[in-house]
């Protein structure tokens, strides 16, 4: 398993999981609602910052590997499954969104791994769709967990627009990656 920075900045992705769960698990006493909203939002912008920053170190620094390849979007899918099942457990997200993202992101993973042993990977490679999904989430979740106007923007009104955006995208993105794997899921039917 090779080790370097950018991967490092993937494990820590993944490391901050339990301890940004566990805020919404620490009494109102001891860290305020808002407090802890604050703090969560936060730490979930730092989460995406290292996704993106990982990537580019790795490519900047040639030191990309199929190991860092697997490992990044394994972290970014807990993350944001983290993220919405906290939400939802907030009533800040319904469960159709919560379940149409985490379900894509599953079945859409699964589909490249089964394309990628097949030799097809690069059918279902990353597409603006996807991305412009992936953005749509980065944004309307930390709206969602910090839930308080701030400089007299309604946060959670963008959120929640931004998460039916997010969710939009989501079924989609799902319905071109299929359609690009579709002729490959044919072949062997």
């Amino acid at each position: 398993m090779p080790f370097n920075f950018p991967i490092a900045l993937t494990w820590l992705r993944i490391a901050i999981i339990p301890f940004f769960v566990a805020l919404f698990y620490v009494p109102d006493a001891i860290l305020p609602m808002g407090l802890r909203d604050a703090v969560a939002a936060w730490l979930f912008v730092v989460a995406a910052l290292t996704d993106w920053l990982d990537g580019w170190l790795a490519r900047r620094w040639n030191q990309t590997s199929s190991f860092g390849a697997f490992l990044d979007p394994v972290a970014d899918k807990l993350m944001v499954a983290a993220a919405l099942l906290v939400l939802l457990h907030l009533d800040r997200v319904g469960s159709l969104v919560a379940l149409v993202i985490i379900g894509r992101e599953i079945a859409i993973s699964a589909l490249r791994e089964w394309m990628a042993q097949i030799g097809a990977g690069a059918s279902v490679a990353v597409h603006w769709l996807g991305k412009f999904k992936t953005a749509a989430q980065m944004i309307a979740i930390p709206c969602l967990l910090h839930h308080q106007d701030w400089l007299d923007l309604p946060v959670a009104l963008i959120g929640q627009v931004l998460i039916w955006v997010a969710a939009a995208l989501t079924v989609w993105s799902m319905f071109y990656y299929l359609k690009k794997a579709w002729p490959e899921i044919q072949a062997r039917t």
